[in-house]
Protein backbone atom coordinates (compact mmCIF):
# COMPACT_ATOMS: atom_id res chain seq x y z
CA UNK A 1 0.00 0.00 0.00
CA UNK A 2 2.64 2.60 0.59
CA UNK A 3 4.65 1.84 -2.78
CA UNK A 4 1.43 2.16 -4.25
CA UNK A 5 1.03 5.63 -2.47
CA UNK A 6 4.49 6.71 -3.33
CA UNK A 7 3.84 5.89 -7.14
CA UNK A 8 0.74 7.58 -6.97
CA UNK A 9 2.23 10.58 -5.58
CA UNK A 10 5.07 10.62 -8.14
CA UNK A 11 2.96 9.87 -11.25
CA UNK A 12 1.49 13.35 -9.83
CA UNK A 13 4.35 15.18 -9.69
CA UNK A 14 5.30 14.49 -13.02
CA UNK A 15 1.74 15.19 -14.48
CA UNK A 16 1.79 18.10 -16.28
CA UNK A 17 0.24 20.91 -15.08
CA UNK A 18 -2.23 22.51 -17.12
CA UNK A 19 -1.96 26.27 -18.70
CA UNK A 20 -3.87 29.18 -16.79
CA UNK A 21 -6.42 30.76 -19.14
CA UNK A 22 -5.88 34.10 -17.08
CA UNK A 23 -2.99 34.89 -19.57
CA UNK A 24 -4.95 35.19 -22.28
CA UNK A 25 -6.06 38.42 -23.30
CA UNK A 26 -4.05 41.84 -24.14
CA UNK A 27 -1.27 42.85 -21.98
CA UNK A 28 0.41 46.42 -21.44
CA UNK A 29 4.15 46.33 -20.43
CA UNK A 30 6.67 48.21 -18.65
CA UNK A 31 10.20 47.63 -18.91
CA UNK A 32 12.60 47.99 -15.92
CA UNK A 33 15.56 49.94 -16.78
CA UNK A 34 15.73 50.99 -20.28
CA UNK A 35 17.34 54.08 -21.07
CA UNK A 36 14.28 54.82 -23.40
CA UNK A 37 11.23 53.83 -21.30
CA UNK A 38 10.45 51.52 -23.59
CA UNK A 39 6.63 49.68 -23.42
CA UNK A 40 6.04 46.17 -24.73
CA UNK A 41 2.68 44.92 -25.94
CA UNK A 42 1.40 41.01 -25.67
CA UNK A 43 -1.48 39.11 -26.91
CA UNK A 44 -2.13 35.91 -25.72
CA UNK A 45 -5.21 33.64 -27.20
CA UNK A 46 -6.19 30.08 -26.74
CA UNK A 47 -4.31 29.41 -23.45
CA UNK A 48 -5.94 26.18 -22.14
CA UNK A 49 -6.32 24.31 -25.26
CA UNK A 50 -3.72 22.50 -27.30
CA UNK A 51 -2.95 25.89 -29.63
CA UNK A 52 -2.31 28.71 -27.90
CA UNK A 53 -0.85 31.72 -29.84
CA UNK A 54 -0.09 35.57 -29.52
CA UNK A 55 1.47 38.47 -31.16
CA UNK A 56 4.17 40.99 -29.18
CA UNK A 57 5.50 44.22 -29.64
CA UNK A 58 8.38 44.45 -29.36
CA UNK A 59 10.37 41.33 -30.22
CA UNK A 60 12.49 42.21 -33.21
CA UNK A 61 11.56 45.61 -36.45
CA UNK A 62 9.09 47.50 -34.02
CA UNK A 63 6.61 45.13 -35.76
CA UNK A 64 3.62 43.14 -34.40
CA UNK A 65 5.29 39.86 -34.01
CA UNK A 66 3.75 36.39 -33.82
CA UNK A 67 5.24 34.54 -31.63
CA UNK A 68 6.91 31.78 -33.20
CA UNK A 69 7.22 29.15 -29.79
CA UNK A 70 4.70 29.66 -27.05
CA UNK A 71 5.14 27.27 -23.65
CA UNK A 72 2.57 27.40 -21.29
CA UNK A 73 2.48 25.30 -17.79
CA UNK A 74 0.48 26.29 -14.95
CA UNK A 75 1.32 29.89 -13.97
CA UNK A 76 4.39 29.85 -16.07
CA UNK A 77 4.92 31.26 -19.67
CA UNK A 78 7.83 30.87 -21.96
CA UNK A 79 7.40 32.05 -25.53
CA UNK A 80 10.45 32.87 -27.97
CA UNK A 81 11.63 34.23 -31.41
CA UNK A 82 14.22 32.98 -33.68
CA UNK A 83 15.05 36.76 -36.11
CA UNK A 84 17.35 36.11 -38.85
CA UNK A 85 20.78 36.36 -38.29
CA UNK A 86 20.61 36.57 -34.15
CA UNK A 87 20.24 34.52 -30.71
CA UNK A 88 17.65 33.03 -29.84
CA UNK A 89 14.86 35.44 -27.94
CA UNK A 90 13.56 34.43 -24.86
CA UNK A 91 10.88 35.86 -22.66
CA UNK A 92 9.60 34.24 -19.34
CA UNK A 93 6.63 35.56 -17.00
CA UNK A 94 4.79 34.09 -14.03
CA UNK A 95 1.23 34.86 -13.30
CA UNK A 96 1.12 37.45 -9.38
CA UNK A 97 -2.28 37.75 -8.93
CA UNK A 98 -3.34 39.72 -11.90
CA UNK A 99 0.02 40.46 -13.58
CA UNK A 100 2.77 39.53 -14.90
CA UNK A 101 6.44 39.41 -13.78
CA UNK A 102 9.09 38.47 -16.37
CA UNK A 103 12.15 38.40 -18.36
CA UNK A 104 13.66 38.70 -21.54
CA UNK A 105 16.96 36.88 -22.22
CA UNK A 106 19.16 36.32 -25.36
CA UNK A 107 22.65 34.80 -25.64
CA UNK A 108 21.61 32.68 -22.20
CA UNK A 109 21.64 35.71 -20.45
CA UNK A 110 19.40 38.24 -18.56
CA UNK A 111 18.70 41.42 -20.73
CA UNK A 112 16.03 42.88 -19.26
CA UNK A 113 12.93 42.44 -15.86
CA UNK A 114 9.38 43.78 -17.24
CA UNK A 115 5.96 44.02 -15.64
CA UNK A 116 2.83 43.22 -17.32
CA UNK A 117 -0.77 44.76 -16.63
CA UNK A 118 -4.37 44.13 -18.27
CA UNK A 119 -4.75 46.61 -21.35
CA UNK A 120 -6.60 49.45 -20.20
CA UNK A 121 -10.75 49.25 -21.10
CA UNK A 122 -11.12 52.36 -22.97
CA UNK A 123 -14.92 52.25 -24.12
CA UNK A 124 -15.17 56.51 -25.22
CA UNK A 125 -15.83 56.60 -28.67
CA UNK A 126 -15.84 59.58 -31.85
CA UNK A 127 -19.48 59.96 -31.58
CA UNK A 128 -20.01 63.63 -32.65
CA UNK A 129 -20.27 64.63 -29.02
CA UNK A 130 -16.93 65.85 -28.41
CA UNK A 131 -16.26 69.91 -28.42
CA UNK A 132 -13.09 71.14 -29.69
CA UNK A 133 -11.30 73.12 -26.43
CA UNK A 134 -8.60 76.30 -26.70
CA UNK A 135 -6.21 75.39 -29.21
CA UNK A 136 -2.65 74.94 -27.13
CA UNK A 137 0.53 75.52 -29.71
CA UNK A 138 3.19 72.91 -28.36
CA UNK A 139 5.97 74.74 -30.87
CA UNK A 140 6.80 78.37 -30.67
CA UNK A 141 9.04 78.33 -33.77
CA UNK A 142 11.84 79.93 -32.03
CA UNK A 143 13.07 77.49 -29.68
CA UNK A 144 12.40 74.16 -27.61
CA UNK A 145 10.65 75.33 -24.65
CA UNK A 146 7.89 73.01 -23.81
CA UNK A 147 10.32 69.76 -24.74
CA UNK A 148 12.34 67.44 -23.20
CA UNK A 149 15.12 64.46 -24.72
CA UNK A 150 13.62 61.18 -23.85
CA UNK A 151 16.98 59.66 -22.71
CA UNK A 152 18.26 61.85 -19.95
CA UNK A 153 21.96 63.18 -20.24
CA UNK A 154 22.08 62.55 -23.60
CA UNK A 155 22.44 65.52 -26.40
CA UNK A 156 18.85 66.57 -28.10
CA UNK A 157 20.49 67.06 -31.40
CA UNK A 158 17.96 69.94 -32.21
CA UNK A 159 18.00 73.03 -33.15
CA UNK A 160 15.33 75.59 -34.93
CA UNK A 161 16.44 77.62 -37.93
CA UNK A 162 14.04 79.92 -40.57
CA UNK A 163 11.35 79.19 -37.84
CA UNK A 164 11.25 74.72 -38.35
CA UNK A 165 12.08 72.70 -35.59
CA UNK A 166 15.43 70.60 -37.21
CA UNK A 167 17.36 67.21 -36.18
CA UNK A 168 20.74 65.62 -36.79
CA UNK A 169 20.11 61.93 -37.64
CA UNK A 170 19.87 60.25 -34.55
CA UNK A 171 19.24 62.35 -32.33
CA UNK A 172 17.65 62.33 -28.99
CA UNK A 173 13.61 61.74 -29.71
CA UNK A 174 11.73 64.96 -27.84
CA UNK A 175 8.84 64.56 -25.25
CA UNK A 176 6.11 67.08 -24.77
CA UNK A 177 6.20 68.27 -21.21
CA UNK A 178 2.52 68.59 -21.59
CA UNK A 179 -0.01 65.32 -21.47
CA UNK A 180 -3.76 65.27 -23.36
CA UNK A 181 -6.01 62.28 -23.44
CA UNK A 182 -9.06 62.94 -26.33
CA UNK A 183 -7.33 66.01 -28.82
CA UNK A 184 -7.13 66.95 -32.66
CA UNK A 185 -3.33 67.62 -33.56
CA UNK A 186 -2.49 69.91 -36.77
CA UNK A 187 1.43 68.90 -38.01
CA UNK A 188 3.41 70.78 -40.65
CA UNK A 189 6.73 67.94 -41.91
CA UNK A 190 9.43 68.13 -44.29
CA UNK A 191 11.20 65.23 -44.80
CA UNK A 192 14.65 64.58 -46.82
CA UNK A 193 14.41 60.93 -49.66
CA UNK A 194 13.95 58.19 -48.01
CA UNK A 195 13.70 59.12 -44.09
CA UNK A 196 11.83 58.64 -41.81
CA UNK A 197 9.86 59.85 -38.40
CA UNK A 198 7.25 59.43 -36.11
CA UNK A 199 4.71 61.20 -33.80
CA UNK A 200 3.82 59.41 -30.92
CA UNK A 201 0.48 60.08 -29.41
CA UNK A 202 -0.26 59.83 -25.53
CA UNK A 203 3.39 58.48 -26.04
CA UNK A 204 1.96 55.37 -26.97
CA UNK A 205 0.75 54.86 -30.41
CA UNK A 206 3.02 55.90 -33.77
CA UNK A 207 1.47 57.57 -36.70
CA UNK A 208 4.32 56.98 -38.92
CA UNK A 209 5.96 59.77 -40.84
CA UNK A 210 8.01 58.58 -43.96
CA UNK A 211 9.04 59.89 -47.00
CA UNK A 212 7.50 57.63 -49.28
CA UNK A 213 6.00 58.69 -52.19
CA UNK A 214 5.20 56.84 -55.47
CA UNK A 215 5.51 53.66 -53.04
CA UNK A 216 2.56 50.73 -52.51
CA UNK A 217 0.69 51.45 -49.57
CA UNK A 218 1.71 48.88 -46.29
CA UNK A 219 1.62 49.24 -42.52
CA UNK A 220 4.82 51.01 -42.44
CA UNK A 221 3.85 53.76 -45.21
CA UNK A 222 3.27 57.01 -44.36
CA UNK A 223 0.42 58.06 -42.22
CA UNK A 224 0.16 54.55 -41.32
CA UNK A 225 -0.67 53.58 -37.31
CA UNK A 226 2.56 51.87 -37.25
CA UNK A 227 2.32 48.07 -38.24
CA UNK A 228 -1.00 48.18 -37.17
CA UNK A 229 -3.42 50.13 -39.69
CA UNK A 230 -2.82 50.41 -43.51
CA UNK A 231 -3.78 54.07 -44.94
CA UNK A 232 -6.76 53.80 -46.95
CA UNK A 233 -5.14 55.58 -49.88
CA UNK A 234 -1.54 57.33 -50.99
CA UNK A 235 -1.70 60.77 -49.75
CA UNK A 236 2.08 61.18 -49.90
CA UNK A 237 4.26 64.25 -51.17
CA UNK A 238 7.90 63.81 -52.72
CA UNK A 239 10.95 64.14 -50.35
CA UNK A 240 11.63 67.86 -49.89
CA UNK A 241 8.20 69.38 -49.99
CA UNK A 242 6.02 69.87 -46.50
CA UNK A 243 3.15 67.93 -45.59
CA UNK A 244 0.22 68.47 -43.41
CA UNK A 245 -1.02 65.90 -40.67
CA UNK A 246 -4.80 66.06 -39.17
CA UNK A 247 -4.76 63.79 -36.16
CA UNK A 248 -7.99 63.43 -34.23
CA UNK A 249 -8.00 60.68 -31.31
CA UNK A 250 -10.61 60.09 -29.17
CA UNK A 251 -10.99 56.94 -26.49
CA UNK A 252 -8.94 54.03 -28.98
CA UNK A 253 -10.46 55.28 -32.22
CA UNK A 254 -7.98 57.67 -34.68
CA UNK A 255 -8.56 59.61 -37.88
CA UNK A 256 -5.70 60.70 -40.34
CA UNK A 257 -5.90 63.44 -42.69
CA UNK A 258 -2.62 63.67 -44.87
CA UNK A 259 -2.10 66.30 -47.26
CA UNK A 260 -6.07 67.05 -48.02
CA UNK A 261 -6.77 63.28 -48.07
CA UNK A 262 -9.06 61.10 -44.97
CA UNK A 263 -6.31 58.16 -44.68
CA UNK A 264 -7.38 56.77 -41.46
CA UNK A 265 -11.42 56.96 -40.61
CA UNK A 266 -11.78 56.11 -36.87
CA UNK A 267 -9.79 53.23 -36.97
CA UNK A 268 -9.23 50.74 -33.68
CA UNK A 269 -6.18 50.79 -31.70
CA UNK A 270 -5.87 47.93 -30.58
CA UNK A 271 -2.57 49.01 -28.59
CA UNK A 272 0.64 49.72 -27.84
CA UNK A 273 2.82 50.45 -31.29
CA UNK A 274 7.01 49.93 -30.74
CA UNK A 275 7.44 53.92 -30.09
CA UNK A 276 5.57 53.25 -26.54
CA UNK A 277 7.52 55.12 -23.48
CA UNK A 278 4.47 54.45 -21.27
CA UNK A 279 2.29 51.49 -20.50
CA UNK A 280 -0.54 53.56 -19.09
CA UNK A 281 -2.81 53.66 -21.78
CA UNK A 282 -5.79 54.88 -19.71
CA UNK A 283 -4.32 57.84 -18.31
CA UNK A 284 -3.23 61.28 -20.48
CA UNK A 285 -0.19 61.41 -22.44
CA UNK A 286 2.26 63.41 -24.28
CA UNK A 287 3.41 64.01 -27.75
CA UNK A 288 6.65 62.22 -29.08
CA UNK A 289 8.48 63.49 -31.99
CA UNK A 290 10.55 60.97 -33.45
CA UNK A 291 14.15 62.01 -34.55
CA UNK A 292 16.56 59.21 -34.05
CA UNK A 293 15.91 57.64 -37.65
CA UNK A 294 16.57 60.25 -40.48
CA UNK A 295 16.53 63.77 -40.87
CA UNK A 296 13.01 65.78 -40.13
CA UNK A 297 11.79 69.28 -40.16
CA UNK A 298 8.52 70.52 -37.82
CA UNK A 299 7.01 73.95 -38.51
CA UNK A 300 3.80 73.85 -36.54
CA UNK A 301 2.28 71.70 -34.19
CA UNK A 302 -0.74 72.70 -32.33
CA UNK A 303 -2.83 70.19 -30.02
CA UNK A 304 -6.60 71.35 -29.62
CA UNK A 305 -8.44 69.12 -26.78
CA UNK A 306 -11.92 67.35 -27.06
CA UNK A 307 -14.21 67.54 -24.54
CA UNK A 308 -17.48 66.91 -23.33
Amino acid sequence: MTRLILCSLFLLAAWPLPANPKFNGRWDISVAGHPAGRAWWLELAGVGTAAPKGTFISAYAGDLNVIDEINIKGDELVFSFRPRNQGLLVYKARLVGDKLEGTFESGGQTRLRWTGVRAAEIREKDDGSWKRGRPVPLFNGKDLTGWKGLIANRELGWTVKDGALTNTPKANNLVGEQSFWNFELSVDFRLGPRSNSGLGLRGRYEVQILEDYGRPLDKHSNGALYSRIVPGMPASKPAGEWQTYEIRLVGRELSVVLNGKKIIDRGVIDGLTAMAIDANEAEPGPLVLQGDHGAVEFRKIVLTPLTR
